[in-house]
């Protein structure tokens, strides 16, 4: 997954700057059906009983020569009420509505979600890393 704008602002200027960050306490994925680039910019899915999930990650450990986390836990989204459309891309975000993005990036596969489908994310599934 790759870093946004708006998190590497705030971390470089958080450690080299002196200038506090106000991290979230609980951060929370977010499904999309268009890339959300750096600049967050992206269509998140909308309606049909759709909102962020909660998202808890692993201690730091080093996996291919960068620190990595993990999701921690399954991510299960409610059961879709109407389509929701091709879901390409995930993003990480700072509060449950509205927010930041923090990281984001493809989905593995696009799946597009109809009504009566619950979308789920597997345990270690989402990699984050600082290189």
């Amino acid at each position: 997954m790759n870093i946004s704008n708006f998190l590497a602002t705030a971390l470089l200027n958080q450690v080299f700057r002196n200038i506090d960050y106000a991290r979230p306490n609980t951060v929370f994925l977010a499904l999309y059906t268009s890339d959300p680039t750096v600049v967050d910019t992206g269509a998140e899915v909308e309606g049909g009983a759709y909102a962020r999930q909660p998202i808890t990650f692993s201690a730091p450990s080093v996996a291919n020569g960068k620190e990595t986390i993990r999701n921690n836990a399954e991510i299960v989204f409610p059961i879709a009420s109407a389509d929701w459309g091709t879901v390409t891309h995930l993003g990480i975000r700072d509060a449950a509505n509205g927010g930041n993005l923090l990281y984001f990036g493809p989905w593995t596969a696009a799946r597009t979600i109809l009504s009566g489908d619950r979308p789920r994310v597997l345990l270690d599934s989402l990699t984050l890393t600082l290189s």
